[in-house]
């Protein structure tokens, strides 16, 4: 984890948390994330006539990874209807970099050493910190909780598999292009579908803030998987999702959602967990 890595990562999990704020922020969540993802999809496109073309071992990744961020998709559009903004985006961020470590344990051996461990394991700690706050004051909605920790599981699918087919691919950006593609296409395929001659009415209010989320979505990915080419998975995954201290602090400015001490405290966890990476880097 070097300084250039971190400071990748770092400004990836700042434009991750905006892109999931902006798809919040769209009311019809299927309109957002048909934005998002056929503008993702577009943007790909764009991208692949520049790049050079994945090596042939990275595409069965490329293909299952496609097919987990459709059901990410799926999962966190269900985690914005059911539960605020506050509380569905740390609990489905926060619960993925434990996952990430131990699959790349086993899956990539990818072992942490003692600094390393320590790091992710504050991070995490921070991390549940934060989720912990969103459900502060009011019972639990488990059916929000339920739908943002799977998906979780799906963030920590995907970045595994990316970033074993992103090293095989012989391009990372030629390898972001192409996912970009393969998983923007599915959501509007079925909004089109479902709207037929309504769609443009139905897209054009959002336009230009949703194609501004594709965007960012697009760039935050794109350094993630360029840093997954630089050093181990499960660090990345737990700095990354340092975007849970944005995404509470765009909460708390936009949305009227308290910050409060306690997301202080485990902001400050977050920051050590970061130190004791970088020292092991």
């Amino acid at each position: 984890m070097t300084p250039l890595v971190t400071a990748a990562v770092l400004l990836a999990a700042v434009t991750h948390a905006s892109w999931n704020a902006i798809a919040h922020r769209i009311t019809d969540k299927l309109v957002g994330f048909t934005l998002i993802g056929g503008g993702g999809a577009l943007i790909g496109a764009v991208l692949a006539c520049f790049a050079e073309f994945p090596a042939a071992q990275a595409w069965p990744y490329l293909l299952a990874s496609a097919f987990v961020h459709v059901v990410y998709f799926v999962l966190l559009m269900k985690s914005f209807r059911l539960g605020d903004f506050g509380q569905a985006y740390p609990i489905a961020r926060g619960s993925a970099p434990l996952v990430v470590a131990v699959l790349a344990a086993f899956v990539a051996h990818e072992v942490p050493d003692g600094w390393a461990a320590a790091g992710i394991a504050l991070s995490c700690a921070g991390l549940t910190g934060v989720a912990l706050w969103g459900l502060r004051g009011s019972p639990p909605n488990w059916a929000a909780i339920g739908a943002a920790l799977a998906t979780g599981l799906s963030i920590a699918t995907y970045t595994v598999l990316d970033g074993l087919g992103v090293r095989a691919s012989g391009s990372s950006l030629g390898y972001i292009a192409w996912l970009m593609v393969a998983e923007g296409i599915a959501v509007p395929v079925y909004a089109v579908r479902r709207w037929r001659r309504e769609t443009v009415a139905m897209l054009r209010p959002f336009a230009g803030v949703g194609l501004l989320g594709a965007a960012l979505s697009v760039a935050a990915y794109a350094l993630v998987l360029w840093a997954q080419t630089k050093a181990e998975l499960a660090p990345i995954a737990a700095l990354r999702e340092s975007s849970i201290i944005v995404g509470a602090a765009i909460g708390a400015v936009f949305f009227k959602e308290r910050f409060g001490a306690p997301r202080m405290m485990a902001a400050g966890l977050l920051v050590i967990g970061i130190g004791l990476m970088l020292h092991a880097g």
